[in-house]
């Protein structure tokens, strides 16, 4: 991964899988591109038939990101585990993946991806629906890649929704209110 940020925002990024030749560049304001040639995030705009992507289970934090993941899980047709920042290469291509969902990422692991996805018409935020730079302050390494935004909107919907009051800390002497 390489990125080229400006005034903290990126605006080159390069995804290069060497192992398979195979090398994505974005710009912004110009198209993504797969070895040269033009690529496109999918089409696919409903979670039930969404397959999701993500690095492992694991890096969800018990409590509120792990509840926010199952909620995710249990509404995508499948998630299938692995794949680091390639499945984001996969999704500007529209190579069947049509969400990632990470919650443990640093800068250096997000930012040339940014570029690659705009540019392929998918659209990556934190999971509160903010852009990712280099001063992003609430990311707290929660990244969600959608191959369109009205999908990226019903993911956010659903990782935004608080998480049953079982998954919430409990702390003696308050009670938590319950809608």
């Amino acid at each position: 991964l390489v990125s080229l940020c400006h005034h903290g925002r990126p605006v080159v990024g390069i995804i290069d899988q060497c192992v398979l030749r195979e090398r994505w560049v974005g710009r912004e304001g110009a198209p993504t591109t797969l070895n040269g040639r033009e690529t496109t995030a999918g089409s696919r705009r409903e979670l039930e038939s969404a397959l999701a992507y993500t690095t492992t289970p694991d890096m969800f934090k018990p409590g509120y990101e792990a509840a926010a993941f199952a909620s995710l899980r249990g509404r995508v047709k499948r998630v299938l585990y692995g794949c680091d920042c390639y499945a984001y290469a996969l999704l500007s291509s529209g190579f069947g993946v049509d969400l990632v969902c990470e919650a443990d990422l640093m800068p250096y692991d997000y930012l040339a991806l940014v570029p690659v996805l705009k540019g392929a018409g998918a659209t990556i935020t934190d999971w509160t629906g903010q852009p990712l730079t280099l001063r992003s302050a609430t990311v707290k390494g929660r990244v969600l890649a959608s191959a369109n935004a009205p999908l990226h909107a019903k993911a956010l919907a659903v990782l935004q929704r608080p998480p049953p009051a079982a998954y919430l800390p409990s702390f003696p002497g308050l009670a938590l209110a319950t809608a």
